[in-house]
């Protein structure tokens, strides 16, 4: 899912939709999960978040942090050892063990071609930009998921209003739809929607209690 505005332009929208519905921005966009999907630092989110421009890097110091990131993951995911891991990268790349483990562990700078394998070994979304985009873009695309959530929320919120010209939704159905918009994710981004949706209809119950 390719962002379709700036990352400014995507957090006003994100602002302005948690206000009509309710909801605790903080929750909507929890910053650790956000982290997870983007392979950014979580205080470095927190800042993209409040607005503030993230400190100056270079494209190499992208690649080693984001690296690091996703590979610190995939252990804690899979419960691998950093021994388990080089020898899995190495057989992929075709390179030393030694080397290997010096790029998952954000020492060392792969050339495109293993950024591409490593790209598809660990499943992030994108591709090689995953590791090279500036943060700002990075956090925008992680963000695209959460939007199209709420938008799509609002809008059957609207419908069972009578603003729209829509029968015979119910929470499941506006899960169901923005979940299939977004069928393609990886697991960290679903975790971010998933999280979003459930929010809402968190917010839905509570309506309906009262």
């Amino acid at each position: 899912m390719e962002p379709n505005s700036s990352l400014p332009s995507t957090l006003r929208r994100l602002d302005e939709l948690t206000r009509e519905q309710g909801l605790n921005q903080q929750d909507v966009l929890a910053p650790d999960a956000l982290s997870g999907a983007t392979g950014l630092p979580e205080r470095s989110v927190r800042v993209l978040l409040q607005g503030r421009a993230p400190a100056n890097d270079t494209v190499e110091e992208r690649v080693c942090s984001r690296l690091k990131a996703v590979a610190d993951a995939y252990m804690a995911r899979t419960g691998k050892r950093m021994s388990e891991l080089a020898a899995e990268v190495s057989q992929r790349l075709g390179i030393s063990e030694v080397w290997a483990r010096q790029i998952c562990v954000g020492k060392k700078v792969p050339n495109v071609g293993h950024l591409h394998h490593l790209a598809r070994f660990f499943g992030v979304e994108g591709g090689e930009p995953f590791f090279t985009v500036p943060a700002d873009e990075a956090l925008n695309r992680a963000l695209q998921p959460i939007l199209a959530g709420l938008e799509t929320c609002a809008g059957e919120r609207g419908a069972q209003r009578g603003e729209l010209a829509l029968t015979g939704t119910d929470a499941d159905d506006v899960r169901g739809i923005a979940l299939r918009q977004a069928r393609n994710l990886p697991p960290e981004r679903w975790k971010v929607l998933n999280a979003t949706l459930e929010a809402l209809l968190e917010l839905d119950s509570n309506e309906e209690d009262r």
